[in-house]
């Protein structure tokens, strides 16, 4: 209280104090809300120089020069406008990456009025920033364990899978359309869509498609982690279905997968139109990438602008090289429904807005086929969506509330599978892709020609984390024979 009191009475706030204070809570903020995007130390190094560093600086600067006589009119408002226009400025970047000239004038304004009727108070705001600053503290910690506390158990084979060798080299291309529906489910339901033009297409092509395939997870990351591990990580008993601890270092530094296919001299390709699951920057695993991490900027979800993903595709596919090759391909059609109540549409409206995406999803599709299949006749091609549309509800977030209604259950998880095998011949094995968890262990086995892999097989169980209308948890929603169910885990 002494060190408080001694504090309010000097009559000057160190520029180094104000930009720390201006600083340090955004910081906090962000990470507590936004862990999984930021986990890296090149993050950590860039939140500590912009939000710190830079504040701290230009706050020194400024002092010094508003001791000048042509400042003197203006000093006492110079560094409590810029401690309070810095604070603000830095939220709004938290809560809304990139620059958005209104908010920012608004800013701007809001800080000129503060500081021209309360500037005489600027100790007392610090005070308040540092106090909020000390909350965060306590509002991150238990984020920061969890991660801390993360077991890779989960992850472990419970045979020597990793090491399978492979009698068929094929080229083995995993298409990912975020958010396709199964055909059985668009037939009924919430969707009654009629794709028969493309289920034609697809027939045409010799691909066999797996009705009534669904997956095991409510998101790109959660089911992706699972898919390429080839096991149930049941959430890693978090609170957030849709980022899950560890899953972008899981799908794109290491798994299951990606080591057989290294063990067998495949060279693998990353392909996206849309550097979200690299916003993190994990470790690359893939031997080619068509981002960089010196593109990716360090604040944003990596889901605003799209690339083209066909130049890169076409320039690996002509590519000559000595190994087979592996692409892992995902766009972002037809997705999902608006994820929040504020921007929805409205149920019918959403799902008027996803219909129209499927046929985007469509024509890129009949496009990549038709440029694999022209330059790679034989190769592997799976179509495989990552979960469902959510159609049949006002927005995504809905997805976290208890319902035992069928259709709106399975619009969270029906995924497309559609594979053209080599030579048109589907093995027998293939009764088992039942869900996506089991989907690459059925793949590896047909490839090293050895069924003894099928033999650990995973259940093949949906799960969902409800948020409420039940207590909070990880949640069974469909069991092993694809009835509803509602099991806490």
């Amino acid at each position: 209280m002494n060190g408080l009191r001694k504090f309010l009475a000097n009559d000057t706030v160190s520029p180094v104090l104000a930009g720390l204070a201006a600083g340090l809570y955004p910081i906090l903020f962000y990470y507590t809300n936004n862990y999984t995007l930021i986990n890296s130390w090149s993050h950590f190094a860039y939140f500590l120089t912009i939000f710190l560093a830079v504040p701290i600086v230009f706050f020194s600067i400024a002092a010094w020069l508003s001791k000048m006589k042509i400042f003197s009119k203006w000093q006492k408002y110079i560094l409590p406008f810029l401690n309070v226009f810095v604070f603000l400025f830095l939220l709004k970047v938290c809560l809304y990456a990139g620059i958005q000239k209104k908010i920012s004038l608004g800013i701007l304004l809001v800080s000129l009025v503060i500081v021209w009727f309360l500037y005489c108070y600027f100790k007392k705001w610090v005070i308040i920033q540092l106090l909020l600053a000390v909350m965060g503290v306590f509002t991150l910690t238990p984020v920061v364990i969890s991660q801390l506390s993360y077991s890779r158990e989960w992850m472990q084979q419970p045979d020597d899978i990793e090491n399978a060798v492979f009698k068929k080299k094929p080229n083995i291309y995993l298409i990912q359309p975020d958010g396709y529906v199964n055909f059985s489910e668009l037939n009924r339901g919430y969707y009654n869509v009629d794709n028969s033009e493309f289920e034609s297409f697809l027939e045409n092509n010799n691909f066999k498609t797996y009705r009534d395939f669904r997956n095991n997870y409510a998101s790109t990351l959660s089911s992706n982690s699972a898919t390429f591990m080839m096991k149930h990580h049941h959430y890693n008993k978090g609170s957030n279905f849709s980022e899950g601890i560890n899953a972008r270092e899981v799908i794109i530094s290491d798994n299951s997968v990606l080591k057989v296919l290294r063990k067998n001299n495949y060279k693998t390709h990353f392909i996206s139109e849309k550097p979200y699951l690299l916003v993190n920057r994990p470790k690359m695993g893939y031997d080619m990438c068509n981002f960089s991490y010196d593109e990716i900027p360090y604040l944003g979800t990596g889901v605003s602008e799209r690339r083209d993903i066909f130049v890169p595709l076409k320039e690996a596919i002509e590519q000559t090289s000595d190994s087979s090759k592996f692409y892992f391909i995902e766009f972002f059609n037809p997705g999902h429904i608006s994820n929040r109540k504020s921007v929805t549409l409205g149920k019918e409206k959403e799902k008027e807005a996803w219909v129209a995406s499927l046929n985007r999803a469509n024509d890129t599709l009949k496009k990549m086929v038709a440029l694999i299949k022209e330059k790679d006749p034989n190769a592997l091609i799976m179509i495989m969506a990552d979960h469902g549309g959510y159609v049949g509800m006002d927005y995504a977030q809905e997805t976290e509330t208890k319902t035992q209604d069928r259709d709106l259950i399975y619009s969270i998880f029906s995924s497309l599978l559609a594979i053209h095998w080599p030579d048109g011949m589907a093995p027998a094995i293939d009764e088992n892709m039942d869900t996506a968890v089991n989907v690459f262990r059925v793949l590896i086995s047909y490839l090293s020609e050895n069924d003894i892999y099928l033999e650990h097989l995973q259940d093949n169980s949906s799960y969902m984390i409800i948020n409420d209308g039940a207590p909070k948890g990880v949640y069974k929603y469909i069991d092993d024979q694809g009835k509803i169910t509602f099991l806490k885990h």
